[in-house]
């Protein structure tokens, strides 16, 4: 049995016309092709699917039932390639993002996630908070398709674009002499207990911070080490001691504790967008990819709209 689509596109034609010279205006064919394949079809199914005459075409009780099969397999194919479409398109699918703990602080980042959310509801983000390098490796084989994480030295095998550049903000409690001054020096931080990162921890904030401090001879007091900056921002509000974050976490604010600029120029991190070279890029990376870094660039009313197009 060799049964094609155009023949059920052809018999349901004829089916819903019940007239031949009807049916192939309808298809855009001449009537005789229509009737030889009309003829092989009956010959396929090994059923008479309509009783003609000379005045008239009905559907025989086959036809009847053959009818009501042929749409249903007709409409699953064609709601098959709207699937299809949709997918290839980045209408629909799962996308896969790394992101470090202070990726959702950013303005941009938030933004990005939040509109795709709203303009595409069947695309099912799957987020995996992690650290910096505990990215690298699913980046690489693919397991994730994008990563939002802090600037490190990457493998040859990832690409990366910088979704931005801020300042390092210090932290002190708010009863901290310290508090009182309208910035502080990298100096005047290191002479304090610190509380910073577990250096088992992977962020990349570890080795940015320390190798700030190092650049100008400056070894912190280490007095707690923890796993995560939100425990960082409630031990520094507990007066355990100071500490350093981008000013992204700004948007946490406790009265506890103080937020300060820097002095020093170069206290600064990035967040960057990362991912495979390697593995080919899914249509929902690169619309997501296309949007988050054209956030920065355009006016807020042609974010609004985002380029979520295919």
């Amino acid at each position: 049995m060799n049964i094609e689509l155009r023949h059920l596109r052809y018999f349901v034609a004829v089916a819903e016309e019940l007239h031949f010279g009807r049916a192939a205006a309808r298809l855009n064919i001449s009537q005789p092709p229509l009737s030889q394949q009309i003829q092989i079809l009956e010959q396929q199914t090994g059923a008479r699917l309509f009783a003609r005459t000379n005045r008239s075409v009905s559907l025989t009780a086959a036809g009847k039932q053959f009818l009501a099969d042929s749409r249903q397999i007709l409409a699953q194919v064609d709601e098959a390639a709207a699937r299809a479409a949709r997918l290839h398109h980045g209408e629909t699918g799962e996308l896969r993002i790394g992101f470090t703990s202070s990726a959702p602080f950013i303005k941009a980042v938030s933004d990005t996630l939040s509109m795709f959310r709203q303009r595409l509801p069947d695309v099912h983000i799957l987020t995996r908070e992690t650290n910096t390098r505990e990215q690298i490796v699913p980046l690489s084989e693919g397991a994730l398709d994008l990563g939002l994480l802090r600037n490190t030295q990457l493998p040859d095998t990832l690409a990366w674009e910088r979704v931005l550049r801020e300042p390092l903000l210090a932290m002190v409690p708010a009863n901290h002499p310290l508090a009182r001054q309208p910035s502080v020096s990298l100096a005047a931080l290191a002479r304090e207990p610190f509380v910073f990162f577990d250096p088992h921890v992977g962020t990349g904030l570890y080795d940015d911070i320390l190798g700030l401090l190092r650049r100008y001879g400056h070894t912190p007091k280490i007095a707690q080490e923890v796993g995560e900056a939100m425990t960082i921002i409630g031990l520094v509000a507990a007066g355990l001691g100071v500490s350093i974050l981008p000013a992204s976490f700004q948007r946490v604010q406790l009265s506890e504790m103080r937020w300060l600029p820097i002095d020093e120029q170069d206290a600064v991190s990035e967040m960057w967008l990362v991912w495979s070279k390697h593995h080919e890029q899914g249509a929902l990376a690169k619309r997501f990819r296309e949007a988050l870094l054209s956030w920065k660039s355009e006016p807020k009313s042609k974010r609004m709209r985002m380029k979520l197009s295919p």
